[in-house]
């Protein structure tokens, strides 16, 4: 179980320059935005969760949490390979408003990564999920993204209607 350190700091503002990685208060999740590709991307990989209850139905971008002591990009690959047997090659990160990475409920930082599947792999939904579906930039508002997913998909229709040379970031 994970071990309850006293959260006096929680809501101070903690820079990453000046904590070391892995001892922020914030505890870290990485996603996946699984693109066709990474220049001009036209379709995105969204997964439905069959689990936990509270969670079912819902739509996300796989990942999830980083492990102590795990490279954020590590658990990514982790993650992937066990929920939906994919293989990605990662791009850039999706720039969210806090020091790069976006604040979702429950006191975690989600840290979003660009991704291609590489030659030849295909998702196939896990025991997490139980359906997997390609968004075009007209459809990804279609479906019921969990709310901690919500602000990135904002980011990435910029993405896809603006293309590599303007990040759609101001």
């Amino acid at each position: 179980g994970h071990c309850s350190a006293p959260q006096s700091t929680r809501h101070l503002q903690t820079r990453s320059s000046s904590r070391p990685s892995g001892s922020a208060d914030a505890r870290l999740v990485v996603a996946a935005a699984v693109v066709d590709r990474l220049s001009h991307p036209t379709r995105l990989l969204a997964a439905r969760r069959s689990y936990p209850a509270k969670l079912a139905g819902r739509w996300e971008l796989p990942g999830g949490k980083v492990d102590p002591g795990e490279a954020a990009t590590g658990a990514l690959h982790r993650e992937l390979a066990e929920e939906l047997d994919l293989v990605v090659q990662l791009g850039p990160t999706v720039p969210g408003p806090s020091n790069g990475d976006w604040p979702i409920p429950g006191n975690w930082l989600l840290r979003v990564y660009l991704a291609v599947p590489r030659q030849g792999s295909v998702p196939r939904p896990g025991s997490s999920h139980d359906q997997v579906r390609w968004l075009t930039q007209s459809t990804l508002h279609d479906v019921a993204w969990l709310d901690g997913d919500r602000a990135v998909i904002g980011a990435l229709d910029l993405l896809f209607r603006s293309g590599p040379g303007d990040s759609g970031v101001s």
